[in-house]
């Protein structure tokens, strides 16, 4: 089953046969009003975000970088990497390109960067985590991409000798706390006529479309107060619009994409994610008790969606993207 309400004025897409919308989800489109107004929090360490600081054991990251948030991200990778790969195409990268991925974790961004580049084309990851590195080099090299390398820094530390033709990531500017000082500081990194584009989440549509089901509504309440409660910025619509400004850039071409569908992806996404937060829960005595038993929980998150019949989902993807203006001077 596909849904789609697509905002007047905005592109369609085509998508190829590894669309997720072939594979009977429902996609919603929709975009955000600058008009709204609603408070962020922020945790500052200096210049760089607490969470992004490459401090080995010491990091509070919300996600951690465990071998099984590891095998977490990369399921959910090929469940959004089809969304992703839209928003690119969007934004105009394509074959040749010389393009910078932020936050690159296990390198799931970066290999889908370098499949639209192709081999003429080069991708830089940036990651701060070693092991996260290790994983995504080793991974590109079993893949057989020889156009990706990556390079340890904090995402406002990252510098280069030649300009990109475009700045990407996902799910990584909401752990910055000045998401607009880093997006400024990463455009004089991206000539003139190029681009910057993210995928950002927002957990509201979640807990709207799960309000009717006890158990789903409060894993994504505990899950997005966690990730609050540890700095992150669990709805990033309005903050990625103003960021992009704040920057100095054009106002961003935005949409919003909520992956659904009836199989089994969706409770494994739900659990998975609780269970890399669960130790940040604890610190933050966030208590979990409500949800019961942790090794029935897949099941019951399943069995919730059969029994009132309905699909599961997860975070909505907010994607933006805009160019650097043509006639820009050094900033």
């Amino acid at each position: 089953m596909r849904v789609q309400n697509i905002t007047s004025g905005w592109p369609t897409t085509r998508p190829e046969s590894s669309d997720p919308l072939h594979n009977g989800e429902i996609r919603f489109v929709t975009c955000t009003s600058p008009r709204l107004n609603c408070p962020v929090t922020e945790i500052k360490y200096g210049n760089i975000p607490r969470d992004m600081i490459a401090s080995g054991s010491t990091s509070q990251y919300v996600l951690g970088s465990t071998d099984a948030e590891q095998e977490r991200l990369i399921r959910q990778a090929a469940r959004l990497d089809p969304y992703t790969e839209r928003l690119f195409r969007d934004a105009g990268m394509g074959p040749g390109q010389r393009i910078l991925d932020i936050g690159s974790g296990v390198g799931d961004v970066a290999m889908l960067a370098a499949r639209l580049v192709g081999p003429s084309g080069e991708i830089v990851g940036v990651e701060r985590d070693v092991r996260s590195i290790a994983r995504a080099r080793a991974r590109v090299a079993e893949a057989g991409l020889h156009n990706v390398t990556f390079m340890q820094s904090d995402v406002s530390q990252v510098t280069s000798g030649a300009p990109f033709d475009a700045v990407v990531g996902r799910c990584i500017l909401q752990f910055l706390p000045d998401a607009a000082a880093v997006m400024r500081s990463l455009s004089r990194l991206v000539r003139p006529g190029g681009v910057l584009a993210f995928h950002e989440p927002t957990w509201s549509p979640l807990l709207l479309l799960t309000a009717q089901l006890p158990l789903w509504s409060a894993c994504a309440s505990l899950i997005r107060k966690t990730f609050q409660c540890s700095g992150a910025n669990a709805d990033m619509e309005l903050v990625l619009f103003r960021a992009f400004e704040e920057a100095g850039l054009p106002a961003p071409n935005m949409w919003m994409e909520i992956p659904m569908g009836g199989d089994s992806f969706f409770a494994g996404w739900v659990y998975d994610l609780l269970c890399s937060v669960r130790p940040q829960m604890q610190q933050h005595n966030l208590s979990c008790e409500a949800l019961g038993n942790f090794e029935t929980l897949r099941e019951r998150l399943d069995a919730e969606l059969v029994a009132l019949k309905s699909p599961g989902a997860c975070i909505g993807l907010v994607g933006a993207w805009s160019r650097v203006p043509a006639s820009s001077a050094p900033r």
